[in-house]
């Protein structure tokens, strides 16, 4: 299906940008999240009429983006969980955790821009993650998991 990109889309295109994608990743993803319109000749020209304003809205998302980032970049969050004498979790630290917990810092985030590499951290210690504010911004944050003593 042919389609006209209303923002950036990772791996896909730029706004404005006419792209061929499979049906399913069109209407069940693109159009519904307001990411891609079908491109016929109407939406075509309906896209450069208000091409100047969605370049202006995309361009107000990735400042605030980058403002969020400059912000939250080398923050430490301490997260405490239970563990064990070897520094071994019960349970794990998932980016839920991660999520309340910049919450707690006047972060708001949510829990799918959170990017853990390694997965949930199951043990004691200071973990690099990276946070996904925008297709253009990353910032980088260090989780440091601290083991509580269990009685």
């Amino acid at each position: 299906m042919q389609i006209i990109l209303m923002e950036k889309v990772v791996n896909l295109g730029q706004l404005g940008d006419v792209v061929k994608v499979k049906n399913g990743y069109a209407r069940n993803f693109l159009i519904p999240q307001g990411k891609a319109k079908r491109a016929t000749q109407a939406a075509i020209a309906e896209f450069e009429a208000k091409r100047a304003e969605l370049e202006k809205t995309q361009a107000d998302v990735l400042a605030a983006a980058q403002a969020k980032a400059a912000k939250l970049d080398g923050l430490m969050v301490q997260i405490t969980q239970k563990a064990g004498v070897d520094g071994k979790l019960f349970g794990s630290v998932t980016n839920a955790d991660i999520e309340d917990a910049l919450k707690a810092h006047g972060f708001d985030v949510e829990r799918a821009m959170i990017r853990m590499p390694q997965g949930s951290l199951k043990q004691v210690g200071d973990y690099p993650v990276t946070v996904s504010l925008h297709s253009d911004v990353l910032a980088n944050i260090v989780v440091s998991v601290l083991g509580e003593a269990v009685s």
